[in-house]
């Protein structure tokens, strides 16, 4: 099929708008100070992306990321075909497509109508259809009850990137080392750009660093409101972390060029 949330679904929380309230003592810029770690250049599954017009962003972390919405799946059709990462498409393993999510963690996939769960590993991207919010390899969606109806509705929690520790259990974790930016964290989005400039201009004049930059999103035009810019993942977090505290719910880490 070649071609986050953080409390919310990923189209949710880029459309979400924020409260405001007083700034925190702690300034973006200053979060970035001690970042001396030489840039290194993102993945092509890691850089934004557009699909029949849609424009996307890859997360870079999954955590708190859970979502509801519709499964599909992929069989036959796409079997020894090379997926987003660069693997080969094998529908009888336990895989998923996503839009967002980074490829290679393994998230938890629950049926809401008949109560099944498995845990599959995100290799590839999509599905590029309406509603959908996970494509599954015909083996995870046979397990899971969805071959028969097509489609299911479900519940997708992200676990992280599965090791086996000394004791012999599995564990998902964050991976040792983080891709490097540049990084930022996405606010807000809003359909009046009125409104995002607003935004941006009180995020500067608070932390110092905010743009507006425009996507199509199923025809509508939105302005995604960006605040920081970091040079690791753990920077571009506490930034989201600072965020979150002074009143800006809804905002998720992002790549940017």
């Amino acid at each position: 099929m070649t071609l986050w949330r953080w409390n919310l679904l990923p189209l949710l929380a880029m459309l979400a708008g924020c409260a405001t309230s007083s700034p925190p003592p702690v300034t973006l810029s200053s979060l970035t100070s001690a970042e001396t770690t030489a840039q290194t250049p993102l993945k092509g599954w890691q850089r934004p992306y557009e699909v029949f017009g849609v424009a996307y962003t890859p997360l870079l972390d999954h955590q708190g990321f859970v979502e509801q919405g519709i499964a599909s799946w992929y069989g036959k059709d796409f079997h020894g075909r090379k997926t987003s990462n660069g693997e080969i498409y094998d529908m009888y393993a336990m895989t998923a497509a996503h839009k967002t999510l980074p490829l290679g963690v393994f998230v938890q996939v629950e049926n809401l109508g008949n109560g099944r769960t498995e845990v599959v590993r995100v290799n590839d991207r999509g599905p590029f259809v309406s509603g959908r919010i996970i494509d599954l390899s015909h083996s995870a969606a046979s397990s899971l009850g969805v071959v028969g109806p097509g489609t299911a509705p479900v519940r997708i929690t992200a676990l992280g990137y599965r090791q086996r520790g000394t004791d012999g259990q599995l564990r998902y974790t964050l991976p040792e080392t983080v891709q490097t930016g540049p990084f930022a964290v996405q606010v807000g989005a809003f359909t009046r750009q009125g409104n995002a400039l607003r935004l941006a201009e009180k995020l500067r004049r608070q932390y110092g660093v905010a743009d507006v930059r425009q996507a199509q999103v199923r025809g509508t035009q939105f302005y995604r409101v960006r605040a920081g810019e970091y040079h690791s993942l753990a920077a571009a977090e506490t930034g989201r972390q600072a965020l979150l505290a002074s009143g800006y719910s809804g905002g998720f880490v992002i790549a940017i060029d």
